[in-house]
């Protein structure tokens, strides 16, 4: 019969005690790997990207006096509201407001109806040179805008649409080129079984199209609207070349007044109270659409 000394037993105690607490070592470092390291670094960026929000609200809440204190506070020392209202006074605010808005929703709408007809006719639609033909507008998009402008600007010009919101609006109703990349991709994961199914049934092309297809489209088609809005509302070099009368003018360009106008010598609480008005509908739009920003992170997954 075998025998167990005391020293084999006091190691064999030992061990068993050790296992425990190697075993919450590990939980902890998984723990600590896995959630609570990454939700630090995520703090850390967000934190990151708020500080020019921050700092652009300040500002804009600072009086006169304030702004000229140095070392700057980092928060006012007397909320100065009236700021706001001032600065919707330096510029026409609520007109170039109706004119960015109306522009943008004309994008918008440009968008969702053109793009996904397009991306239909690149991906469930058997065509000869269909794949060329989409790769040369594939290539469409790493043409930088500037090469463009001047020959743009020429054809507007002989149409007769300069100082127009023509030139903003009507090439978005003939489709972008990543656009319609983003929904031929997603349209491909779509079964095309589906379709099969319904030509049986005796529906033509443009009844599959929005019946089945685009129903099943409707992330990736907030997706555009959502982007698509937001680029027609920053825009700042298409106005500036193609708008001439000052009636005309959109938000971005109207933040410019505060440079021009001797009698405001850039008075950065104003401006920062104008570009904070600018930004807010950008960052309710946000707020009340945050799901479909999310899932244009994995627009093209199909379930």
């Amino acid at each position: 019969m075998a025998t167990i000394t005391r020293d084999q037993a006091t190691g064999a105690g030992i061990t068993d005690l050790e296992r425990p607490g190697r075993a919450t070592q590990r939980r902890l470092r998984r723990l600590l790997g896995q959630q609570v390291v990454p939700r630090i670094i995520l703090i850390v960026m967000c934190a990151v990207f708020i500080l020019p929000f921050y700092w652009m609200v300040a500002l804009a809440l600072k009086s006169n006096h304030e702004l000229s204190i140095y070392p700057p506070t980092l928060w006012p020392h007397s909320l100065e509201w009236f700021n706001f209202k001032k600065a919707t006074e330096v510029f026409p605010f609520w007109r170039f407001l109706w004119n960015t808005t109306a522009i943008t929703a004309l994008t918008i709408i440009g968008s969702v109806i053109s793009n996904p007809i397009i991306a239909y006719g690149f991906s469930r639609i058997e065509w000869p040179g269909r794949d060329k033909v989409f790769l040369v507008v594939l290539a469409s998009v790493f043409v930088p805008f500037p090469v463009l402008i001047v020959a743009l600007f020429d054809i507007f010009a002989r149409l007769h649409w300069v100082n127009t919101y023509l030139p903003l609006v009507v090439p978005r109703f003939f489709g972008t080129a990543f656009w319609i990349f983003l929904m031929r991709q997603f349209f491909m994961q779509i079964p095309r079984d589906i379709s099969d199914a319904a030509r049986i049934d005796g529906a033509n092309e443009f009844q599959i199209f929005w019946r089945i297809i685009l129903p099943q489209s409707l992330p990736a088609l907030g997706v555009i609207s959502i982007f698509a809005g937001i680029a027609a509302w920053n825009d700042f070099l298409g106005p500036l070349i193609y708008l001439q009368d000052a009636s005309k003018y959109t938000l971005s360009i109207g933040l410019t007044f505060f440079q021009s106008q001797d009698s405001y010598d850039v008075k950065f609480n104003l401006l920062m109270a104008a570009s904070a008005l600018v930004v807010l509908p950008v960052v309710v739009l946000f707020l009340l659409f945050q799901r479909a920003f999310v899932e244009g992170i994995s627009v093209g997954s199909f379930k």
